[in-house]
């Protein structure tokens, strides 16, 4: 009995507590069934929120950008209105100025009629005066005037025909007579009173050595003091058995005179190494530099110019180491212009300019190696840049009819030119040719990227090519060399063989401090 109770009193207990869960579960299912409900509806009405809030504010922009729209539009306008407004201000000025030029033109239209009728009145008086006059005239004489003007002038054409002809005659026989003795006289006279040596270059310079011993130290140990000599100056260095001398050669006599100052310091000081070359080399340079400044000088000084421009001073001063045809370009222009000076004065003309228009007269083959053009065009611009007179200007570019000379000064320069170049021996023709084949070689090599430095030595027999080691590496070397012969084999003539040297030297100086 006891038993069964507790069973009874179990089931009840388990009714009961599953009763009392059921409306746990239920009730808290309702409360969170509530919660959900609230945050729906809170994001339902936050999203409502933010929605009618992006409304308004687009509203916003689009209200603030039709307003801007507005304002442009409106700016524009105004633009175009007070566009429009000068354009019709200017229109009513140009109105304004062409009514006042056409009242002008009218009041002087009216003064043109007034003195127009004015003239023509006095031409009618002075018609019947004149009338009047040869009327007076024919009653004195008993001759008409046509018939008296006739009388006149067929006895004096008839007197002065055959005086005339005769007078004419004479006149031109003497000129004809007069002048070419008066032109012989005068070139005969210019060219005794200008007496000025001929000076023909050569190719080589002679350095005395104290001993022989010096050879050796000029040839350095395995030659690099000799190399370092070529190189730096682009001579040709001849060492041989000639006692106590050493031979520079070279076609250009600036490199020739440079290497050969060059290597008379070097023995004065008695220190020969590459380093010491370089720099005696550099030295010897601004010597032959303040040498050119000095030769132009002495120019301007033996003919008596002044006031020309510095730079053509110096300019000027190149043509001594300069030559053509083996004649030395400075003492070709300083005779020219000393023979032009004394033509001149003969003839009255401008002595001064007739100088100065000869000294000048081949400034332009002191830069024809280096610029493209003939040397008259060269000179000629040259003298116009530095505001040379107009007439040594025209009688440099027409010295050798490239231009008609249009003066005397002109035509004095062309004659004093081919007196100088005319003096038995002052020209030789071999030589400017060896000179521009010389040449020639360098411009080619030149031309190559990649090339510092370009000597042509051994007569032409060689040249030497020094390229920048850090544009050019040691199989660039080997193309340069084979494009730079076969481009002299395709563009030039020469005898023989022509040897292509081309160096690649890196160098790497540090100082120790």
């Amino acid at each position: 009995m006891p038993t069964l109770v507790w069973i009874l009193i179990a089931i009840a207990a388990c009714i009961a507590g599953a009763f009392i869960g059921f409306m746990y579960y239920k009730n808290t299912l309702e409360k969170k069934i509530g919660r959900a409900d609230k945050y729906a509806k809170e994001l339902l009405d936050d999203a409502t929120r933010k929605a009618e809030e992006k409304k308004k504010e687009t509203i916003l922009e689009a209200k603030e950008e039709v307003l801007r729209l507005k304002g442009e539009l409106d700016r524009e306008i105004n633009d175009r209105r007070a566009e429009q407004m000068r354009a019709e201000r200017r229109v009513a000025q140009r109105e304004e100025t062409m009514d006042k030029k056409l009242d002008n033109l009218e009041k002087r239209e009216e003064r043109m009629n007034q003195k127009s009728e004015e003239i023509t009145r006095r031409l009618q008086e002075a018609e019947e005066l004149r009338d009047k006059q040869a009327g007076e005239l024919e009653r004195i004489a008993g001759l008409t005037a046509e018939e008296a003007t006739q009388a006149i002038i067929s006895r004096v054409e008839k007197e002065a025909y055959h005086d005339a002809a005769a007078l004419v005659k004479d006149i031109e026989q003497n000129a004809k007579e007069e002048g070419n003795k008066k032109a012989r006289e005068i070139i005969a006279m210019a060219i005794q009173r200008c007496a000025s040596d001929h000076v023909a270059e050569t190719t080589v310079s002679v350095i005395s050595l104290p001993n022989d011993d010096m050879k050796g130290r000029i040839i350095g140990r395995e030659g690099r003091n000799i190399r370092a000599l070529e190189q730096a100056t682009g001579v040709d260095l001849i060492i041989d058995d000639t006692p106590e001398a050493v031979i520079i050669s070279a076609f250009d006599p600036v490199r020739r005179e440079t290497a050969r100052i060059a290597i008379e310091r070097l023995l004065a000081d008695g220190r020969i190494h590459p380093a010491r070359i370089e720099e005696m080399v550099e030295k010897a340079k601004k010597e032959v530099d303040e040498q050119i400044k000095e030769a132009g000088e002495q120019a301007i000084f033996e003919t008596g110019q002044h006031g020309i421009h510095p730079e053509i001073v110096k300019t000027l001063g190149r043509m001594k180491y300069r030559t053509s045809y083996g004649q030395n370009v400075l003492k070709h222009s300083i005779e020219v212009s000393h023979l032009a000076g004394l033509m001149a004065a003969e003839l009255g003309e401008d002595v001064q300019l007739a100088k100065r228009a000869g000294l000048l007269h081949d400034l332009g083959k002191a830069i024809d190696r280096e610029q493209e053009g003939t040397h008259t065009a060269l000179g000629g611009e040259l003298a116009r840049k530095y505001k040379e007179h107009p007439e040594v200007i025209h009688a440099i570019l027409s010295h050798h009819n490239d231009v008609e000379p249009q003066s005397i000064i002109a035509v004095l320069v062309q004659a004093a030119d081919a007196i100088s170049a005319a003096r038995p021996g002052a020209r030789r023709e071999m030589l400017e040719n060896y000179i521009k084949r010389l040449t020639k070689l360098e411009e080619i090599a030149n031309s190559f990227s990649g090339v510092e430095k370009c000597y042509a030595i051994q007569s032409g027999r060689e040249v030497r090519i020094m390229v920048k080691p850090d544009d050019v590496n040691d199989d660039g070397v080997r193309i340069i060399a084979k494009e730079i012969a076969k481009r002299i084999e395709n563009e030039m003539e020469f005898p023989g063989q022509i040897r292509v040297n081309v160096i690649r030297e890196m160098r790497s100086v540090e100082y120790a401090k």
